[in-house]
């Protein structure tokens, strides 16, 4: 199965509804498999919600009725990308430019298949990353999986300081 196909098919299918599908990944196993589709919204800074989710879901499922391009039982999930955001494109290294990724390639480069670090400059397909294991470059072709690593500080989601008694925070 061709997932860069289905997941451009799948774009021209939800533009109408201000969605653009930012990747699919297809998860295959003995008894049912899982085809996993992210979307995000089109030009806008709003999010996308469980009604986008279910209309987005409605018309893939009506296309894959017909259309019938996955062989054998498989489960279709519709997703937002979530604060742990995969990357799918060089397009989609190139947006979070300065954020810290986690990248999964698919041949080691200078003797690593897992890098973690910020992404410091995407050119073309060319991406570099650099983080405390040093800087690495690699072409998107070489990417196996990448997601956005969640800055829970910013987000709000980091422990805080529990007060001491006294009214003094503890470090």
């Amino acid at each position: 199965m061709d997932t860069n196909a289905l997941s451009q098919r799948f774009s021209d299918i939800v533009a109408d509804l201000g969605l653009e599908v930012l990747g699919i990944e297809f998860l295959p196993s003995g008894g049912q498999s899982t085809l996993r589709v992210y979307l995000d919204v089109s030009g806008s800074e709003r999010e996308v919600t469980v009604d986008d989710c279910e209309a987005a879901s409605r018309e893939f499922s009506a296309f894959l009725d017909v259309e019938d391009p996955i062989p054998g039982n498989y489960v279709l999930e519709v997703s937002s990308p979530g604060i742990d955001r995969p990357l799918f494109t060089a397009e989609q290294f190139a947006r979070v430019n300065g954020q810290e990724v986690k990248v999964l390639l698919k041949a080691p480069v200078e003797g690593r298949r897992r890098l973690k670090g910020n992404v410091v400059e995407v050119n073309g397909e060319h991406i570099v990353v650099e983080g405390e294991a040093g800087r690495f470059e690699f072409e998107h072709a070489d990417v196996e999986s990448a997601r956005v690593v969640p800055d829970w500080v910013a987000l709000g989601y980091a422990p805080q300081p529990k007060p001491t008694p006294g009214g003094k925070k503890s470090k």
